[in-house]
């Protein structure tokens, strides 16, 4: 069935009709994520929502490390992740799920539901599902099956599902009565057992038959399900290809610039689905007036490309290369492992919505403070006694006059360079005043040191954050293998887009 779908895009209505099929036009689809703050009234002090932020940030990186568990990697930290709404089967109710462009399942909690040890982490923001009576098991041959099992050959999948022996040389396992196995997944401070099933999805407008989810009925520590966005085949994107190749092909998400201030939180923030970019599209926030200042506005405006860096290793990744970071007009340049993917494996810096802030190795990370603090520390007293409780090094206490200089992240490619605002680097807020200390305002820079070279051989070198991603549009182009930035008032793209 054709059904038409209309979206206000820039400044300008546009009608488009939507068809859902291969052969459909290029129009995109726009859902809207929700920051994990806004499902609960915090109150936490800007000191613990940085501690919790970071010590995650941090378990999360170390996880990709982790040589002797499953490498797929889970969003862990309530205040550092985003939301998408999805509906799964004939229920009307949706489940709220974590977008994580750093893994390629998606699963969610299913009743009956057991967390352990999940007495200190937050309420999810929906209960777990039933499964409608639409779903299906997934068969021990289906190659879905064998993505789940980290690629185990089907043939050992099936002899675990007790399916007879001539069965599986004949190909006959792909049944109901031989279902996939549980798969079992670790994570940096969770894990959770989950089976997989096959079922219809729902979203706005469109509906795609045969989606393939995993169903945890016990988790540890992990009360919230995750819509992995990453390359593999069971990701959310891959499989919306398979359907109409326009919207799987292609995705972009917007983060409201939040500093972690409790109204802004709220805002939605634009997820597009088929989002294609090319030299000649106009931008939002561009005008058709041809002056030296507009020309200027567009510049500002328009994408900045990488290419996405392939690794056999880690395939649901999104690695780019990083050439170097500016402060002020110094150029640090980057290490060989942020710059390329080793023969192992290893190295890279992987753009990833489920991660806090961006993580670098530490002789970098430190060559970067050392210029950052040369310039920052000469003017502003260092604030140690914050830095432990914050997580954040280094940090200073500041006076009405703050001067930081810019940071410029040198990607590969040709003008690939991207100016981070300094709210993405550098966050104040006030300290003390609880009666012991006296209130002053503090500002720390918002990277982090991800370990010696040698502790992180064979996994990713670096990880670029959602935190550092806020105020761009982040386009995953994955029919051309590259990421784009592009700076945008990403509350005022949602209201243009819906």
């Amino acid at each position: 069935m054709k059904t038409c779908l209309i979206f206000f895009l820039y400044t300008t209505i546009l009608n488009y009709c939507f068809y859902f099929s291969v052969s459909s036009s290029s129009t995109p689809l726009l859902l809207h994520l929700s920051h994990s703050l806004s499902t609960s009234k915090h109150s936490s002090s800007p000191l613990h929502l940085l501690k919790s932020s970071s010590s995650h940030s941090s378990a999360r990186f170390r996880r990709h490390h982790h040589k002797h568990q499953q490498q797929l990697s889970l969003p862990i930290s309530s205040g550092s992740d985003y939301l998408i709404s999805l509906s799964v089967g004939s229920s009307s109710s949706a489940v709220s799920l974590y977008l994580d462009t750093g893994s390629d399942l998606v699963w969610f909690p299913c009743r009956p539901f057991t967390c352990i040890l999940c007495e200190s982490k937050p309420l999810p923001p929906s209960p777990p599902s039933s499964l409608s009576s639409s779903a299906t098991t997934v068969s021990c041959s289906s190659p879905s099956c064998s993505a789940a099992h980290s690629s185990l050959p089907s043939s050992d999948l099936c002899a675990i599902s007790n399916c007879p022996l001539d069965f599986i040389e004949t190909g006959d396992c792909n049944t109901s009565s031989y279902p996939c196995p549980l798969f079992y997944y670790a994570y940096g401070d969770g894990s959770l057992v989950a089976k997989l099933y096959s079922d219809s999805l729902s979203l706005p407008s469109v509906s795609v038959s045969n989606f393939t989810f995993g169903c945890a009925h016990t988790t540890l520590a992990e009360p919230i399900g995750v819509a992995g966005f990453g390359r593999g085949r069971l990701s959310l994107p891959a499989q919306l290809a398979v359907h109409s190749p326009h919207l799987g092909n292609s995705f972009s998400y917007c983060l409201v610039s939040h500093s972690f201030d409790s109204d802004r939180v709220r805002r939605p923030s634009p997820l597009i689905l088929g989002r294609f970019v090319d030299k000649k599209e106009k931008r939002v926030g561009t005008t058709d007036d041809h002056d030296d200042g507009d020309d200027e506005k567009k510049k500002k405006n328009e994408f900045v490309f990488t290419e996405m860096l392939s690794n056999p290793k880690h395939p649901y990744f999104y690695s780019v290369s990083l050439q170097g970071i500016s402060i002020g007009k110094r150029n640090i340049p980057a290490p060989a492992m942020l710059r390329k993917i080793d023969k192992n494996g290893g190295g890279g810096v992987v753009v990833d919505s489920g991660t806090t802030f961006t993580m670098l190795p530490a002789k970098f990370y430190n060559s970067v403070v050392e210029e950052f603090d040369s310039r920052v520390g000469r003017v502003h007293e260092r604030a140690d006694r914050v830095e432990p409780s914050s997580g954040m090094s280094p940090c200073y206490y500041l006076n009405q006059t703050v001067r930081v200089p810019a940071l410029v992240l040198h990607f590969a490619g040709n003008r690939s360079s991207v100016t981070l605002p300094r709210r993405n680097y550098f966050y104040e807020f006030m300290d003390g005043g609880d009666g012991k200390e006296e209130k002053r305002k503090v500002g720390c820079l918002m990277l982090m040191n991800g370990g010696d070279e040698s502790e992180l051989r064979g996994g990713t070198g670096g990880i670029l954050g959602n935190y550092q991603q806020q105020g761009f549009e982040v386009v995953y182009d994955l029919l051309n293998r590259r990421v784009g930035f592009a700076k945008r008032k990403c509350a005022s793209l949602w209201d243009s887009l819906k």
